[in-house]
């Protein structure tokens, strides 16, 4: 996972809205516009996973971001491998709201 102006790249997805709202505590990463997702699902950890037709990701929702990062746990999404992002990767992005 890496973040680079306002992108972030996981699993070989890189999301170019991104988006933390801090009171919720939840991130939204979407690549393009939102309204290009037809499919929705969750994966095994509970993150909500948007896909294009053609079934690739274009979108992620992670709650509960900042209450894993301070408890010391890794943010883990499977989309389809398992992809784990600790506090150092998403930083810029919790800091900035």
């Amino acid at each position: 996972m890496s973040m680079d102006n306002g992108h972030i790249t996981i699993g070989g997805v890189t999301f170019d809205r991104v988006r933390y709202d801090r009171e919720a505590d939840v991130l939204y990463l979407h690549v393009g516009d939102p309204s290009s997702a037809v499919d929705f699902d969750e994966s095994p950890e509970g993150h909500h996973l948007r896909f294009d037709a053609q079934g690739s990701v274009v979108g992620i929702t992670i709650v509960g971001v900042r209450r894993d990062l301070e408890a010391g746990r890794r943010v883990a999404v499977t989309l389809p491998d398992r992809v784990e992002i600790d506090a150092r990767q998403l930083h810029d992005v919790l800091s900035a709201a």
